[in-house]
C-alpha cells in the first residue's frame, strides 16, 4: 500500500509563478495573488476591503489623516497575505485618489513601512491601458470593443481590438466623489440624480466625439459598480450572458428615486458598503449611455488587476511594452537615433564600472537610465536652447504606456539636468528611488553626453571609470586628452556643476 507522504514523489514538478497584486483604488483595496502555471492564471488568494479612500480627498485634493488611517489600517491586515514575496513578483499600483492627492507621499511613505514594496502611483490612461490588457486577455475581442470601468474617483474608457487599444481615456468622475457631490446626504431625488447626470456628461463632452468617430461593435463593463448594476437589474442574472440597456437603467433610477434613500435601498445581493455608491453609479452609467449611444453593455469579471498579473507574467517573458513606448517617442520627435545609441552605449559602459561600488540597482534603475539616454535630446524638437527644459517637459507629460508615475518623472529629471547646473532644490522626493541613485544615474549620463559631444562613432577611447561614495575618476589613454583640449575644458566645467551637488570629479591619463 502506498504511503500518503510518498504518493506525490514520482510526479514532475512543473514551473510555476506566484504574482500578487494589489489595487488601492478610490473606494476599494484590492489584493489578489496568483499561480501561472502552463499558461494559465490559477486565483490562490483574494481579498477585497472597502476604504472609500476618495471620500478624505478635500477640493485642495488633500487627503485626509482619517483617510490616510482608513487606508493604511487595510494595509496592515492584507500584509500577511504578501509577506516574503520576492519584489519582482508584487506589484502595488495606486489610481485615481492617490493621483490627485498632493500628499500622497504620506501614505506612500507609511504604508512602505507596512509593506515592503513601493506603490506605484499609475496615469488615468495608463489605468485604462490595464484594464484593457486585463480584459484583452480573457475576452475575444475580434472586433472593435469599448470598455468602461467606473472606479471610485475616475472612469476609464478603452477602445480597441484583439490585444491592442487605439483610444485611452480617463474622466474624473468616479461613484465615491459622485455620491459626496450629489447624494453627500444619503436621499435620493429627481432633481441631484439629474444633475449627476448632466455633470458626467460635461466630463463626456470630453471625449465623445473621438470615441464616435472611432465606431465600435460590443461594449463591456467592469468592477464593482458595474456588476452591482447588472445584479440588481436582475436578481437571477447569469453575469457572462446579461446585456445591460438603458432601459433597465431607467427603471434602476425610478426605483431608486421612489424609495428616495440609499439605506433603504433593497438591490438583492448587492452589499450594503455598495450600495451606499450605488445612485452614482448608476447615473454615471446612465450618461455614458445616452452621450456614447451604448445600446447594450455585458459584463467581464477582468479588470485593472488581471491586466498588472498578465503584464507581470508577459514580463517574465521579455515582452515590455516600455520599449514600445520609448520607439514610439522617439520616432515621434525624430529623435537623432545614431547620436542617442552614442550615448547610451557611453552611459552603459560607465554604469558596468560603476555599479557595483555605487550599488546601483541594476533592474530598477538601468534601463530607465538607458531610456533617457535615448531620449535626452527629445527636446530639440521644440528648440535647440534650453533643451533639457523641453526633453524634461515631454518626458514627464507624454503618455508612456508601462511607466508609472515615479519611473517617468525619474526619466524627466535625468533629461532635466543632463547639462548645465544640476538644481537639487528641483528635485522631488521620490518613494521608489533614492536620491543618491537618481543623482548617480544623473552623473553616469551627463558624463556620457559630455564625451560624445562631438557626435561621431569611435570617438571615445576606452576609459576607466572610478567611483568612491562621492568621488569619481576619468583615466584617459595617455595623450588623448592633449589632442582634445576642448574635452578636457568640458570636463574642468563639469567639475564645478558636480562639486556644488557634493560630488568630485577627477580625470587624466
Amino acid at each position: 500500500m502506498t504511503e500518503i507522504t510518498t504518493a506525490f514523489d514520482e510526479l514532475d514538478l512543473r514551473n510555476s509563478t506566484k504574482i500578487a497584486v494589489l489595487d488601492i483604488g478610490s473606494n476599494s483595496f484590492h489584493l489578489v495573488v496568483v499561480r501561472i502555471i502552463s499558461g494559465t492564471v490559477q486565483v490562490l488568494h483574494k481579498v477585497k476591503q472597502k476604504v472609500r479612500l476618495a471620500e478624505g480627498l478635500s477640493e485642495e485634493c488633500y487627503l485626509s489623516e482619517e483617510a490616510i488611517r482608513r487606508g493604511l489600517d487595510t494595509l496592515k491586515m492584507m500584509e500577511k497575505s504578501i509577506s516574503g514575496f520576492d519584489p519582482d513578483s508584487v506589484r502595488i499600483v495606486g489610481t485615481y485618489t492617490l493621483r490627485k492627492a498632493r500628499n500622497a507621499y504620506k501614505f506612500i511613505k507609511a504604508a512602505r513601512k507596512i509593506i515592503p514594496y513601493p506603490v506605484e502611483i499609475i496615469s488615468g490612461q495608463e489605468e485604462a491601458r490595464l484594464i484593457f490588457n486585463g480584459v484583452a486577455h480573457t475576452h475575444q475581442l475580434p472586433q472593435n470593443s469599448l470598455i468602461i470601468d467606473i472606479g471610485g474617483g475616475s472612469t476609464e474608457f478603452a477602445l480597441g481590438k484583439n490585444q491592442t487599444p487605439q483610444i485611452l481615456r480617463s474622466l474624473d468622475m468616479g461613484c465615491v466623489s459622485y455620491t459626496q457631490r450629489f447624494f453627500v446626504d444619503g436621499k435620493i431625488t429627481h432633481s441631484n440624480f439629474s444633475k449627476a447626470i448632466t455633470a458626467a456628461q460635461q466630463q463626456l463632452e470630453k471625449i465623445e466625439d473621438k470615441l464616435l468617430k472611432a465606431t465600435w461593435q460590443q461594449t463591456l463593463g467592469t468592477s464593482g459598480s458595474i456588476e452591482s448594476i447588472i445584479t440588481s437589474a436582475d436578481n437571477n442574472v447569469d453575469l457572462d450572458d446579461f446585456e445591460l440597456t438603458l432601459e433597465h437603467l431607467e427603471k434602476l433610477r425610478a426605483y431608486c428615486e421612489q424609495v428616495g434613500e440609499i439605506d433603504a435601498l433593497q438591490l438583492g445581493e448587492v452589499n450594503d458598503q455598495r450600495i451606499q455608491v450605488y445612485p452614482a453609479g448608476l447615473a454615471i452609467l446612465t450618461a455614458i449611455f445616452i452621450s456614447l449611444g451604448v445600446d447594450k453593455l455585458s459584463f467581464s469579471n477582468s479588470a485593472l488587476r488581471e491586466g498588472v498579473i498578465y503584464e507581470m507574467d508577459d514580463s517574465l517573458h521579455h515582452d515590455d511594452i516600455r520599449e514600445h513606448s520609448i520607439q514610439s517617442l522617439a520616432t515621434r520627435y525624430d529623435v537623432d537615433i545614431e547620436q542617442a545609441n552614442l550615448v547610451l552605449n557611453t552611459c552603459f559602459n560607465l554604469f558596468k564600472q560603476a555599479k557595483e561600488d555605487w550599488s546601483l540597482n541594476t533592474k530598477r534603475v538601468k534601463d530607465l537610465l538607458g531610456w533617457s539616454a535615448l531620449l535626452h535630446e527629445i527636446g530639440l524638437h521644440i528648440h535647440s536652447r534650453g533643451v533639457q527644459k523641453h526633453s524634461a517637459y515631454i518626458l514627464q507629460h507624454a503618455d508612456l504606456h508601462g511607466f508609472n508615475a515615479e519611473q517617468q518623472t525619474f526619466l524627466s529629471l535625468l533629461t532635466r539636468f543632463h547639462r548645465k547646473k544640476i538644481r537639487l532644490a528641483e528635485l522631488p522626493e521620490l518613494t521608489q528611488f533614492r536620491q543618491i541613485e537618481l543623482l548617480q544615474c544623473m552623473i553616469i549620463l551627463r558624463l556620457s553626453v559630455l564625451l560624445n559631444i562631438k557626435r561621431q562613432a569611435n570617438f571615445i577611447p576606452d576609459i576607466k571609470f572610478e567611483v568612491d561614495d562621492h568621488s569619481m575618476f576619468l583615466t584617459f589613454p595617455k595623450g588623448w586628452l592633449a589632442d582634445h583640449p576642448v574635452i578636457a575644458a568640458d570636463l574642468k566645467m563639469e567639475q564645478v556643476y558636480l562639486a556644488n551637488i557634493g560630488f568630485k570629479l577627477k580625470f587624466g591619463e
